[in-house]
């Protein structure tokens, strides 16, 4: 007996030594070495400080900034993104690179367009998709997050569903959403009442992805939204304690409640999944929605390369992605071109003059949709000024050479979009001034070194780019033709990072029917 409690003490001794081990590599000597392997190479930052790193003063600079008033102003840099701010005045004005810590985690922030376009383009398996914080996997999964031959998978399945061709056939669905919105507007604008466009935006983006993504079930696709709605401030309330080991695993009210959605969209997105297979094998299917178009281009997968196709779980994991990347960036892109032309009334009157000269007051059509020159010009610098995403994030898997700095396994790599889409040595001096002409001459032109980079670059590019862009553009044609608008006085401008980049006090507008 005493020789097995011996054997079992000294089991249970290794069992601890290499628990401390581990957690000893993780919280001191791994992040020593990336501090060294970094520093060698000329690159600055933050002094890493065990386990919580920068997070503090991260979180701390932020809520300092939410706290303050800000102007009427489109720098704003200094408020939405402070932490990288400073960082980059300290160490990374000259090189465009400098690092922090979140957690015992070397972050590289890169805001160098020719070393974006480097990392967006690799296909060498280098370079990965960062390992994804279990919170995000709540709403947002399938070809956002998938690597290499999965990924090439997914998006060859995907792309079918977002075919210019097959756009144009929801475009009836986008202008029936719209006109519901404006003539409810135009009730309100008789009342004389304020209308808060951010949240309209999130309910017409919501019911927009709810029936082009789900058709005749987008009553349940409403439901979806709703939750995801939830789902997205629990998160952004949790990201805190994102880098605690085990704190996931913790049942606190918000761990709970976040699994509890997560399980409940689950269940919607089957029974919706369920019933569409049922149809498609009784050949009642109509094909004109996201999710139909997704199941025949899966099913014709499998016809052509056997049982490799997406599984239920894969396709749920796309339909949630539908609902983030198709409700949030086109609400939060009208929503800031909303305020953006309240402030510049000449650019919202010239708007105006070319869409009435396309259209009068008859229904916009998707051909003459794409040559509206100005509305395209001030959509790309409501872009530019106000990304919805600050930046997108990699993990180096293996030892890779970008910009002439060799980042070793385990470094995070942020693509910071947002800096670079205000960086005065890219755009000129005027770089924080709203300058739609910028533009005028493409994308391409509009920028040294081709600096833009609102749906990312490269192979991964955004697949639902213009899917978000043609909806965008037939809102604002119709809110046009109908009113002319500006800021309510209450209106207090306030842009603020919580997981997009959101008015922080909503965005109270004041309506004129014409």
């Amino acid at each position: 007996m005493e020789l097995w409690f011996a054997v079992c003490g000294g089991l249970a001794a290794l069992l601890v030594a290499a628990w401390a081990v581990r957690m000893l590599n993780w919280a001191f000597w791994k992040p020593r070495r990336l501090d060294r392997a970094l520093r060698s190479q000329g690159l600055k930052g933050s002094s890493y400080r065990p386990i919580s790193g920068d997070l503090k003063d991260f979180v701390r600079l932020t809520e300092e900034a939410r706290g303050k008033p800000m102007p009427f102003s489109h720098a704003i840099l200094p408020r939405v993104s402070p932490f990288f701010e400073r960082a980059a005045e300290a160490h990374g004005k000259q090189n465009k690179v400098t690092f922090h810590w979140m957690g015992p985690n070397p972050r590289a922030v890169i805001a160098d367009p020719d070393q974006i376009r480097e990392v967006l383009a690799d296909k060498t398996g280098e370079i990965g998709k960062a390992t994804t914080s279990h919170l995000f996997k709540y709403f947002i999964g399938g070809v956002l997050i998938q690597e290499g031959e999965k990924w090439a998978k997914h998006r060859k399945i995907l792309n079918p569903a977002f075919h210019i061709e097959k756009l144009k056939r929801m475009l009836p669905v986008f202008f029936a959403c719209c006109d519901v919105l404006v003539n409810r507007w135009d009730e309100m604008a008789a009342k004389g009442e304020e209308i808060d466009v951010f949240d309209e935006f999130q309910s017409l983006t919501g019911d927009v992805i709810s029936r082009s993504a789900f058709g005749s079930n987008f009553e349940e696709g409403r439901k979806i939204f709703q939750l995801h709605n939830e789902q997205t401030v629990l998160i952004a309330g949790s990201l805190p304690y994102a880098h605690i080991p085990g704190y996931r695993f913790l049942p606190t009210r918000t761990n709970t409640r976040m699994k509890a959605i997560d399980k409940e969209v689950k269940g919607i997105l089957l029974s919706i999944i369920k019933k569409r297979e049922e149809s498609m094998k009784l050949g009642t299917a109509n094909n004109d929605d996201l999710l139909d178009l997704l199941l025949e281009s899966n099913l014709q997968h499998l016809r052509e390369h056997g049982n490799a196709g997406l599984t239920t779980d894969e396709v749920v994991d796309e339909c949630k992605l539908f609902y983030f990347a198709g409700q949030e960036t086109t609400s939060l892109l009208l929503t800031w071109m909303m305020v953006v032309l309240s402030m510049h009334q000449d650019w919202q009157e010239r708007a105006r003059e070319e869409v009435l000269r396309a259209f009068g007051k008859e229904k916009p059509t998707f051909d003459s949709l794409s040559h509206l020159k100005t509305v395209t010009m001030i959509l790309n610098e409501v872009l530019r000024l106000y990304s919805p995403a600050a930046g997108i994030q990699r993990q180096v898997l293996k030892s890779t050479k970008i910009g002439g700095v060799v980042y070793p396994p385990g470094v995070v790599l942020f693509l910071s979009i947002l800096q670079v889409h205000h960086d005065p040595d890219l755009w000129g001096k005027d770089v924080d001034e709203f300058k739609p002409e910028r533009f005028a001459e493409g994308m391409y032109m509009a920028s040294e070194k081709n600096a833009f980079f609102p749906f990312g670059s490269g192979h991964r590019i955004c697949i639902g780019q213009n899917f978000a862009l043609l909806e965008a553009k037939l809102a604002l044609c119709l809110i046009l033709q109908r009113f002319s608008f500006d800021l309510s006085p209450s209106y207090a401008h306030a842009p603020d990072f919580v997981l997009t980049l959101k008015p922080q006090h909503g965005a109270p507008i004041r309506l004129r029917r014409i």
